[in-house]
């Protein structure tokens, strides 16, 4: 189902807590502002309702998470649930993934999440899937050296899909299953979408890879 937009949701973004401003340079004066040079990144493309991203920041402050979104509305949704309490090390940034180079320096992000992505599956929609080969030519100028990226899905066909494209991108891929709740995989965290999968009995299909 197509969601609403909330006008008054997306016009209230910028003020607030952990939301950052547009332009690659006022995120990284925002960045500078209370987090050491040596912080980590964690960046999800495409931030559902934000569950995923509360967890990992309350799980692990030693990390700075970093949410991408560019659709407004859902952006506003997801920054809503820390607004009480703002976490300093959760970050959203309203922005379209094939500009993510302009906002990261050269190695500076340690792990990119791609969960639950729009597979996009008519082929003249190919450029437009977060593991094209064009995404995954930005994703390797802003990882680090040996960083990763994880990836889940309900979407056999674009795990696939995802799956042929980086191996013959030549990143190493691992935890490969194609029913992560049956895996004995260990230290999942819980998506929006994956709650609802599980509710319909879906196979959840899930890798890492790294460059």
């Amino acid at each position: 189902m197509r969601l609403r937009r909330n006008w008054q949701g997306e016009a209230e973004l910028p003020d607030m807590p952990g939301v950052s401003p547009s332009g690659p340079a006022a995120f990284r004066g925002k960045i500078c502002r209370y987090l050491d040079e040596k912080t980590p990144f964690h960046v999800e493309i495409g931030i559902g309702k934000g569950d995923f991203l509360l967890a990992m920041a309350s799980k692990h402050p030693e990390i700075c998470f970093v949410g991408v979104e560019k659709a407004l509305t859902v952006m506003f949704i997801a920054a809503r649930k820390n607004q009480d309490k703002p976490l300093p090390n959760l970050l959203y940034l309203p922005l379209d993934a094939e500009e993510l180079d302009l906002y990261f320096d050269p190695g500076q992000v340690e792990r990119i999440y791609l969960n639950f992505s729009d597979p996009w599956p008519k082929k003249r929609h190919e450029a437009r899937r977060l593991t094209s080969g064009g995404m995954l030519k930005i994703y390797r100028r802003i990882l680090a050296p040996g960083g990763g990226l994880h990836l889940k899905t309900d979407q056999e066909s674009f795990f696939g899909y995802s799956l042929d494209k980086l191996v013959r991108d030549g990143w190493s891929v691992g935890k490969i299953t194609g029913d992560l709740h049956h895996s004995g995989y260990e230290g999942n965290v819980v998506t929006e979408y994956e709650r609802r999968f599980l509710g319909l009995g879906t196979p959840i299909c899930r890798l890492e890879a790294w460059i």
